[in-house]
């Protein structure tokens, strides 16, 4: 049996020497780029903090010690180490969560997969504590893969150190890195310290009084260093955070095992909020990390283990990709355009911008809201800013957008990756509360294109929008076949398909069009007419489908958002202020947290398939018709389960 088959928890650990540790530290190593190769997930992040949790664990007693990894992407390591050695299901149906999950284990205390919130929880977690008198339980937030450039870290901070009497170890793993290199002069303070002989000869001198008289030589050379006494004083910049009290320890080798050990040992000792700098590499041990520039493998689908090459299927051009080439050629023509992004210009299509143009590209670190208010001084000062990021992501900023931006009227293009159902990332990242809150803005407009040909036509429109703000959504992965209309409305609305008896109007919102034909023609199959359109601008309700509705028995919506307060809420209060009474079904995601899953077993887990829909739609046109459906000759619901 290998030494990591033979960790069931935490306290496995304590027995090992730190050979056995090293040992078990490669074939962690070693597991991580087998399984995630596999399946997928987010190897870079985890390969760079195998000896750092490690030593974690070892010196604090999990779950009684709370351990917080923001993000939580970090976290693979956690879970191999607290019982859960088989990745094979990493990020699957019914598997292991690519974040921290409470359904999964007690040691996983917060679900923080949305970034820079650990040192809140870990704040709140150790007042708390102490509020209640459990004085033995010492509180680790993990933050790291640039979480700390995010807003809520700096608040939180400022709070930590107004109050020294907690246990609270903040340990800080400092790639230089959340997707691409951290920017800001946050990341150029920290890069110095990295980089600072002063720095560099104090952490050796620390090493060997260490090795030579233990912590207590170690404790009395911190002591002169922070009372400013003595040589080694002179030589040694201030921490990092010098205009805060609060206790720091570091730079340490996060990769060095024994020396992140003995500088968590020494926080825990001090009784009192303290950060631990730990100087990792994303993507460490793995070569074909190490060497991919862009990313270090943060973020990979099924690859080789041995060479990296992924292993994807090709498929036809991402949304994501298309939006790339297209806001370039916006960027040819536009001067005023500019591109603002959270830490993702990679992810969300970007860099080909950036590249091109490098002086009108903003990646502001995770910091959603300062990129919304950002964007809202850029239109004021006549440019016209176009913030990408995901779906998920844009929950964050609301408020920015609603009292920033939409408040002061302000030119500035929203262009939402990863809308609705996303999948293997899970309850977090799936983009479903996107048209539901935004729409409530006032002013606010939306897009949702069917396809590719359609997403360069409405950014296009969207930019060309000055005076209120814009939102052009559109899903994860392949964009698809081009879906052509029979015509388009006079006020852009684009009529897919439309039969002679007018029994229903499906209105389809973005990609759910190609659901939306699949339905229609299971109702022509059972003699339902149909009149299929998108709107490609869902907010505000276009006049054309208020008039189509009053010329049909019934209107279904179909949108991949939540649909409680979603586009057909909205339409159905159109209608009701036009005195229009026909019937709406309202089809959309449930007001749930949705597990991690590919977005087809989603869809057919909460019955949003073109079989389903039919289904219900035949039931109600038909039961309309004959008031006792009961007496018809045969079941025409059932008739269906024949079809395609």
């Amino acid at each position: 049996m290998s030494l990591f088959e033979s960790i069931k928890g935490p306290r496995d650990l304590d027995s090992l020497s730190y050979e056995e540790l090293n040992t078990l530290c490669l074939e962690l190593r070693e597991y991580l780029v087998s399984a995630v190769a596999r399946t997928g997930g987010h190897l870079g992040p985890n390969l760079g903090v195998v000896e750092t949790t490690v030593a974690i664990h070892r010196v604090f007693d999990s779950p009684n010690d709370p351990i917080i990894f923001d993000t939580g992407h970090q976290s693979y390591v956690h879970k191999l180490l607290t019982g859960r050695n088989d990745l094979s299901s990493l990020r699957q149906k019914g598997g292991i969560s690519g974040y921290p999950d409470r359904a999964e284990s007690v040691h996983d205390v917060v679900e923080s997969s949305h970034a820079s919130s650990s040192l809140s929880w870990a704040d709140g977690i150790a007042k708390s504590f102490r509020l209640t008198g459990q004085d033995d339980r010492y509180v680790v937030a993990v933050i790291g893969d640039g979480a700390l450039t995010g807003g809520m870290a700096w608040e939180a901070l400022n709070n930590i150190t107004d109050d020294n009497d907690r246990k609270l170890v903040i340990v800080v793993n400092d790639n230089g890195r959340s997707y691409a290199p951290t920017i800001g002069g946050l990341a150029r303070y920290l890069t110095k310290i990295r980089t600072d002989t002063r720095y560099k000869r104090a952490y050796r001198f620390s090493r060997k009084v260490l090795s030579k008289f233990g912590w207590i030589g170690n404790l009395v050379w911190l002591t002169a260093r922070g009372a400013g006494k003595g040589l080694i004083t002179a030589a040694t910049p201030t921490g990092m955070f010098p205009n805060l009290d609060i206790k720091y320890i570091g730079p340490v080798d996060g990769h060095d095992l024994k020396a992140m050990e003995q500088a968590l040992q020494q926080a825990k000792r001090y009784s009192s909020p303290v950060i631990v700098h730990a100087i990792t590499q994303k993507g460490h041990g793995f070569d074909p990390a190490m060497l991919h520039e862009d990313d270090q493998f943060h973020a990979v689908g099924q690859i080789d283990p041995t060479t990296g090459e992924s292993l994807e299927p090709k498929g036809g051009a991402s949304w994501t990709s298309v939006f790339a080439e297209e806001i370039v050629t916006i960027a040819d023509k536009r001067e005023d355009v500019v591109g603002i992004t959270g830490a993702m210009l990679i992810p969300v299509g970007l860099d080909s911008f950036a590249k091109k143009y490098p002086n009108r590209v903003f990646d502001v670190g995770i910091a959603e809201q300062h990129a919304v208010t950002s964007a809202a001084g850029m239109a004021f000062g006549g440019l016209h800013p176009v913030v990408a990021v995901y779906a998920t992501f844009i929950n964050r900023g609301f408020d920015q957008v609603l009292m920033d931006v939409a408040l002061h009227k302000a030119g500035v293009t929203f262009v939402l990756d990863r809308a609705g159902i996303t999948g293997p990332d899970g309850p977090s990242h799936h983009g479903m509360w996107d048209l539901a809150l935004l729409q409530i803005v006032p002013g606010i407009r939306i897009a949702a294109p069917r396809d590719s040909e359609r997403l360069r036509e409405e950014l296009n429109e969207a930019v060309a929008v000055n005076d209120a703000p814009t939102v052009l959504r559109f899903p994860k992965g392949v964009a698809g076949a081009s879906i052509d209309a029979i015509r388009r409305l006079e006020d852009g609305v684009d009529v897919l398909f439309e039969s002679a008896a007018k029994d229903v109007l499906i209105v389809a919102v973005g990609p759910m069009a190609a659901m939306a034909l699949s339905v229609s023609q299971l109702l022509a199959a059972q003699g339902i007419g149909s009149t299929v359109i998108d709107p490609r601008w869902v907010v505000p309700v276009p006049k054309s489908i208020i008039n189509l509705a009053a010329q049909h028995r019934l209107v279904v919506s179909i949108e991949d958002g939540v649909k409680v307060g979603g586009v057909g809420t909205r339409i159905r209060q159109d209608l009701r202020a036009a005195q229009i009474d026909t019937a709406l079904n309202e089809i959309g995601l449930p007001d749930e947290f949705l597990a991690a899953a590919s977005r087809g077993e989603i869809f057919e887990e909460i019955g949003l398939t073109a079989q389903n829909v039919a289904r219900d739609i035949v039931a109600q046109v038909l039961g309309a018709r004959v008031p006792h459906a009961k007496q018809l000759d045969s079941d025409p619901v059932s008739r269906l389960s024949t079809l395609d």
